[in-house]
């Protein structure tokens, strides 16, 4: 099996247009005809790494975050990130990086940091703005039913926990062509009444193309009329953080003891005591400062997250418990999650989740 042919289960997993626009995802080092002998997970893509990838016979290594966030000007190896991509081009490794493509999916890495702490009814904490497209297009009536398969099939019609949606209203349309049309309906230079469906349907917008090709292979009339508009609506299931509750409100010591135990993190940073239970938890995996105000606004008892500055304990203004859990340990579980999911997906050669601690982070 190629690289080229590994893609698509690893966008399945995290679709890369789920990325933020700052973040650098996919295939970062490699070639995509490159035949896979062996993929190795892993959190972050050191040097360490691509050696026990090197060792295991993998040649491609799937981590989290992206060893590459911006161009490089020279690879002398004067840096650890030169040095990475130095090693793995020299062994013939090819690095993919999923980062906030799977931060952003319903399943990823803040839907793991709420079920390692046992949080019930989860819902993404900032869902995406603008994700959503809306194709209205016009068919003669009878073919209608066809053509709205068709675009099912391509991924429009989804709508939260629904799918298949879409809105139909019957009209007449009217057309004339002129002497070098070729109407499926009438001849050319004559003028035609048609009773026709016009038909909304919503659609990610990574799914336009897929979308459109199904439209214009489908559809029967030579000139497809149809118009897209950029929705302002949330996507519900897109976004980042998520918000879920415990079975059972616990005291405020009590609950960072259970996130302490449940994260394997050895210091938790928070904010003062409210000595208010702990029932509803928002989580933001990695560096989450930018949503405490978000968390508050949710109702939230408790915001946990990472990479917190002095000042960012002043913004929970009392309204919430707000604790810094450490980078690493709130995103510990997530080479976990890819490994499973890819070892269900491909049964060709091994994945294997890397030993390799790559927290830069100690503790004394």
């Amino acid at each position: 099996m190629k690289i080229k042919e590994l893609l698509p289960v690893l966008e399945e997993m995290a679709p890369l247009a789920y990325a933020e626009d700052f973040d650098n995802v996919g295939l970062l080092v490699g070639n995509k005809e490159q035949v896979v002998t062996g993929i190795l997970v892993c959190h972050d893509a050191l040097e360490s790494v691509i050696d026990e990838a090197i060792a295991k016979n993998c040649n491609l290594v799937v981590c989290f975050h992206p060893i590459l966030f911006t161009g490089l000007k020279k690879i002398t190896g004067s840096t650890y990130v030169e040095r990475v991509v130095m090693k793995a081009i020299q062994h013939q490794i090819a690095i993919y990086a999923v980062h906030t493509a799977l931060d952003n999916h319903h399943e990823g890495v803040n839907r793991i940091f709420c079920s390692a702490l046992g949080l019930e009814n989860c819902n993404i904490l900032i869902p995406k703005t603008k994700f959503i497209t809306k194709m209205v297009v016009y068919t003669p009536t009878d073919q209608a039913e066809k053509l709205r398969e068709a675009l099912f099939a391509a991924g429009a019609g989804n709508i939260g926990n629904y799918e298949r949606c879409s809105f139909n209203t019957v009209g007449i349309g009217t057309f004339k062509g002129n002497a070098k049309s070729k109407p499926v309906l009438g001849s050319p230079e004559s003028f035609i009444e048609v009773e026709e469906t016009k038909i909304d349907v919503v659609f990610e917008k990574h799914l336009k193309q897929a979308v459109l090709q199904a439209l214009f292979e489908t559809h029967v009339y030579e000139e497809v009329a149809y118009e897209l508009y950029e929705l302002e609506n949330t996507h519900q299931n897109i976004g980042l953080g998520m918000m879920g509750t415990l079975p059972k409100p616990m005291a405020e010591q009590d609950f960072l003891l259970h996130v302490k135990q449940a994260m394997q993190t050895p210091l938790i940073r928070h904010t003062e005591f409210r000595n208010k239970p702990i029932q509803k938890v928002a989580v933001l995996g990695g560096a989450g400062s930018f949503a405490i105000k978000n968390a508050i606004q949710a109702g939230a008892d408790a915001f946990l997250t990472a990479d917190l500055k002095y000042h960012n304990f002043y913004e929970a203004e009392n309204q919430l418990l707000l604790a810094d859990i450490g980078h690493y340990e709130s995103e510990r579980y997530t080479k976990n999650y890819i490994v499973d999911f890819l070892r269900k997906k491909i049964l060709s050669f091994a994945i294997i989740l890397s030993e390799a601690n790559t927290n830069p982070v100690k503790y004394l």
